[in-house]
């Protein structure tokens, strides 16, 4: 941290980056959508600050979600934080850019996926506030089982919100390394 205002602005971003997660949380539940976009904030923050505050803003959304609107979010607390940390180690690693995007998000969907299929299946038979839950509970009559049946919904959504959330932050740190600069640079780890 090179100085008080560096961790203002910190402070800042990922008061941003929850408001986010929030209001795209909100919009995936409203319209019922398969797939989540409550992570947009937490990719960014991950990308810019690391993995220990990538992990910060999908758990105080999830928290706030939980306690007002979702009660499902408080439950996947655990995969927010997999999703900053690994989301923060693979920027720190490759910076993804244009088609590595979508290697990007396989490498960073596989671990939270498996976390998240688990608690579907085993804490809700399946069942979630997702659009994605039909999906689960048709394939649930099949060899796949419940739990298969979560991971492969899971994953496949999963990575299409992960492709999203990759490519709005690719935009977003583009757009903000252009307007301002060298002082962007500097709040980045």
């Amino acid at each position: 941290m090179k100085n008080g205002k560096t961790l203002t602005h910190r402070i800042c971003m990922i008061a941003l980056a929850i408001c986010i997660n929030l209001v795209g949380g909100q919009i995936a539940l409203l319209l019922k959508l398969p797939i989540y976009l409550d992570s947009i904030g937490t990719v960014f923050i991950a990308a810019v600050f690391g993995p220990l505050y990538g992990m910060i803003p999908n758990v105080v959304s999830g928290l706030l979600m939980g306690m007002t609107i979702d009660i499902y979010s408080l439950y996947y607390a655990p995969v927010g934080i997999i999703l900053g940390c690994v989301t923060g180690l693979v920027y720190k690693k490759y910076h993804p850019k244009k088609w590595w995007i979508l290697l990007a998000a396989v490498v960073i969907t596989i671990p939270s996926t498996i976390v998240s299929s688990c608690i579907t299946a085993f804490l809700f038979g399946g069942i979630t506030s997702s659009g994605s839950s039909i999906i689960v509970q048709l394939l649930a009559k099949t060899p796949l089982g419940m739990v298969g049946s979560c991971f492969v919904v899971q994953f496949i959504t999963d990575y299409i919100d992960r492709v999203i959330c990759l490519y709005v932050v690719a935009v977003l740190i583009t757009t903000l390394q252009k307007t301002i600069g060298e002082k962007f640079r500097e709040w980045m780890y």
